[in-house]
């Protein structure tokens, strides 16, 4: 039960960092303004030079990485295979984002001096996706030793 409580957790916060990252895009993309209101930046930061990497926006990279784990986590409950790597996959990918992600946090505070507020709920949901993923490879670690 609470394995899947874990799981689906896990689906609802990649599709809010997708949501997120799609919307963020759209902003890119079109060239309007982000709706910050008074608590943030987001011109600043989505216009800089470390919005993009190699022309590609950094919010694109983002959908897709949420799009992955969005995706890997369907597919878990469908074969062994998944269900065996699926875990260990979402951990990996988590753990890459909140290391790249707290890498653009500094960014925005260091260098721009402007927060993105689109920007720290992708940071927040990348850090409860790698708890959850944390707990879940835990939990599995402690049943097969049991086994």
């Amino acid at each position: 039960m609470v394995k899947d409580k874990l799981h689906l957790s896990s689906i609802f916060l990649a599709i809010i960092g997708l949501l997120d990252s799609l919307y963020l895009y759209w902003v890119k993309i079109t060239n309007a303004y982000a709706l910050c209101g008074p608590i943030g930046d987001c011109e600043s930061v989505n216009s800089s030079r470390f919005a993009e990497i190699a022309g590609i926006p950094i919010a694109l990279l983002g959908a897709g990485s949420y799009l992955t784990i969005l995706g890997l986590l369907l597919l878990e409950r469908r074969r062994y295979f998944w269900a065996e790597y699926v875990p260990l996959m979402v951990f990996g990918l988590s753990l890459v984002g909140v290391m790249y992600s707290a890498y653009l946090t500094y960014v925005e505070v260091a260098i721009l001096k402007a927060i993105c507020p689109y920007c720290v709920i992708s940071a927040i949901v990348l850090v409860i996706l790698l708890a959850l993923a944390t707990v879940r490879l835990l939990r599995i670690s402690i049943a097969q030793s049991a086994d």
